[in-house]
């Protein structure tokens, strides 16, 4: 059993204890939950990244970019395209994070598999592992960019940060590294080169860049993991030095958060799945909406007004007035809360570029008010709806759906992956992959899961 590190390490021990411990850590020593939930995690990225594999954005990326690829090493995944790995990173890392459909650590929303699994997926098609190698790979990737993420959150996320991004690199080059066998002093180095590559802005958000962030961060990893490898150095106190990774970046640094209890306190058991593609802040409006919607046989021509009372994160990052295009649909609660009560639903498709102009949509839309109010969780909403014939209807969320106190379960992810995979590789096709991904801890190697997530020919 690994122990955690002495609460009194000095600070610039932090670099150098991260990186001991991934090197270090047994695949015997995971905890069955985090391995299982490992699996989860793959099965969630992996419908993400297939099911939105023919977006736009994903299509304008490859076309700028596939010309200059190198040899085909790995595959872009749903589509017939094989790439260079750095590539199949980036286009990957794209695909996951492009619907705003993947996982989230509650904890600093991070979205942590995007560049973790996009760059380990890529690699081990170049240099083939079992499915358990791979799965404790990612989880030390998760475990490494989330504990990063807590040591500055929130102030480093405050400033603009997009927080996926900018610790995304870390996590991805420590799963890498770890397939790639690194020493404690290479490992240092990877993680010191990753602390150089930080990515994303939140003034992204709402635009296709937003899913370029754990696309770089992806590749930018699994670059500092090959260089590592052959001995490129970097400083051993990149992340905590004066003028580190942490000290440039956030104005809070709580190092205990990184090297207190690795191995015994496991970050990615904190890690959520979205039932809607869209902001996760935004998520108990749209529960409370829906859930009024099936209780009240609501529609939209009976509604004169809607107020939701929300978290003060709701309208930081989701207060987009009027979007334009869906992805600014997304950052959107006005948006969100009117689809519920229209569709029932805030699938990929309520977050369309048409959705978001329907002129049905926008009256709704336009009838929705939101009000900050501090002692709302961030899990919570209270809604008000008021109908055109005198009613007042109420309800409150105290946890939405995915939540930590209402998580997802197997068959809730099962069937989103089914939802998700099925219109690019067709029924059949999607359940084989689904069995996949369940049985990926007993897999020789991912030969499988890659053959699966192509086209049929």
């Amino acid at each position: 059993m690994l122990h955690s590190a002495p609460s009194n390490a000095a600070p610039q021990d932090v670099t150098r204890t991260l990186a001991r411990y991934v090197v270090n850590a047994r695949v015997e020593d995971l905890p069955q939950p985090v391995l299982d939930h490992a699996v989860r995690t793959f099965l969630n990225w992996l419908g993400c990244a297939v099911g939105s594999c023919n977006h736009e954005a994903v299509d304008i990326a490859i076309r700028a970019l596939a010309p200059f690829s190198g040899a085909a090493q790995a595959s872009v995944l749903g589509r017939g395209e094989r790439v260079d790995i750095f590539s199949a990173a980036l286009f990957n890392g794209i695909s996951s994070h492009v619907f705003d459909f993947d996982d989230t650590h509650l904890k600093t929303v991070i979205h942590p598999a995007g560049p973790v699994a996009s760059a380990i997926f890529a690699l081990v098609e170049h240099r083939p592992v079992s499915g358990v190698e791979f799965l404790h790979a990612l989880a030390l990737g998760v475990e490494v960019e989330c504990r990063i993420g807590n040591a500055v959150y929130p102030n480093h996320y405050d400033v603009g940060w997009h927080i996926t991004g900018s610790t995304g690199s870390f996590g991805a080059a420590a799963a890498a590294g770890k397939l790639l066998g690194l020493n404690e002093q290479q490992m240092t180095w990877a993680l010191g080169i990753a602390a150089s590559q930080p990515v994303g802005l939140r003034e992204q958000f709402g635009t296709m860049t937003k899913s370029f962030h754990p696309g770089r961060a992806a590749q930018n990893g699994l670059t500092a993991a090959l260089l590592a490898s052959q001995g490129y150095t970097s400083s051993e106190q990149s992340i905590e030095a004066k003028r580190g990774w942490a000290n440039v970046t956030s104005t809070k640094q709580d190092y205990r958060e990184i090297t207190e209890g690795l191995g015994e306190r496991h970050e990615s058991l904190l890690n959520s799945y979205k039932p809607f593609a869209c902001g996760i802040v935004i998520h108990p409006s749209i529960d409370g909406c829906i859930q009024l919607r099936n209780e009240h046989r609501l529609s939209a021509d009976m509604i004169t007004s809607i107020h939701l009372k929300v978290h003060p994160l709701v309208l930081e990052l989701t207060g987009k007035r009027t979007p334009k295009v869906g992805l600014e649909g997304k950052f959107s609660v006005f948006h969100s809360a009117a689809v519920a009560i229209i569709d029932g639903r805030a699938g990929e498709n309520q977050y369309s570029d048409a959705a978001v102009l329907d002129p049905q949509t926008i009256r709704l839309r336009d009838s929705v008010e939101a009000t900050v109010d501090p002692s709302i969780a961030a899990d919570s909403v209270h809604i008000t709806v008021r109908l055109a014939d005198g009613r007042t209807l109420e309800k409150f969320i105290e946890h939405a759906i995915g939540s930590k106190d209402r998580p997802m379960d197997n068959d809730d992810l099962a069937v989103k992956f089914m939802d998700l995979v099925t219109p690019t590789l067709g029924a059949d096709r999607a359940e084989q992959l689904l069995n996949a991904c369940w049985a990926l801890p007993r897999a020789a190697d991912l030969s499988l899961l890659t053959e699966l997530s192509r086209p049929s020919a």
